[in-house]
């Protein structure tokens, strides 16, 4: 018999920890206003949740539906560590199905999209064309923006920086924290994965237009005398 979303829950719900899911809560941001507003918990660890999703690999991807459309975080998750592990087997499958839940609103919050964007859409389209991550960066969704530039990882891990950079420097204006993040971690990855006078280059060029906080993740790698020539270039 084949294995259902509610026997995966099921597994999650049996080891739910109440207290740890206080905790989560508060640290994923679920407050009124805050980014992960209303999102539920069931407190389970990371290496925990990985565990348990293993035997559910083979699950159908209606099922795996359910589990992404479920108010509960470690639903989510476990779908996405399905659609991962399932992706080099079937790749098209696996990355229109992943694309069509950035749509909708279920890689919505920082760890979903930083367990899938650069495992599914950033070795899909690694030999095609890119267009749909300008296209989601320049969404009002900020978890669609953040798939947009953690997807260039795949990218920046084969040797290829130039579409995290061009995404760089979109969403250089984004304001929204997690966002600068994730541009000053790609541009970092940049310097330490392809070559570091790329990154010297860019922020030659660029700095004056990232934030502090981009700049911050951008420059860790570089000596204290660069840091400061960069940041004071703001």
């Amino acid at each position: 018999m084949e294995s259902t979303a509610a026997d995966v829950t099921a597994v999650l719900a049996a080891v739910a920890d109440p207290e740890k899911a206080v905790a989560l809560r508060r640290f994923f941001k679920t407050g009124p206003g805050e980014y992960g507003e209303g999102d539920v918990f069931l407190g389970l660890t990371v290496p925990t949740t990985r565990r348990l999703m293993k035997p559910f690999v083979g699950l159908a991807l209606d099922q795996v539906n359910l589990l992404l459309d479920s108010p509960v975080h470690e639903h989510r998750f476990v779908g996405l560590l399905i659609l991962v592990a399932r992706y080099p087997k079937q790749p098209q499958e696996v990355s229109d199905f992943y694309l069509a839940a950035v749509r909708r609103g279920r890689v919505n919050n920082w760890d979903l999209v930083d367990c899938s964007a650069e495992f599914i859409l950033g070795e899909y389209l690694y030999e095609r064309p890119r267009d749909i991550l300008f296209e989601l960066a320049a969404s009002d969704s900020i978890w669609e923006r953040r798939v947009a530039m953690l997807s260039t990882f795949g990218f920046i891990k084969q040797g290829d920086a130039s579409t995290a950079l061009e995404l760089a420097t979109v969403l250089a204006p984004d304001r929204h924290d997690l966002i600068q993040k994730a541009v000053g971690w790609m541009l970092r990855e940049v310097g330490k994965r392809v070559d570091p006078a790329l990154l010297i280059s860019y922020l030659d060029d660029h700095a004056a237009a990232l934030s502090r906080t981009s700049l911050s993740y951008a420059t860790e790698h570089l000596t204290p005398e660069q840091r400061i020539h960069y940041r004071s270039l703001r």
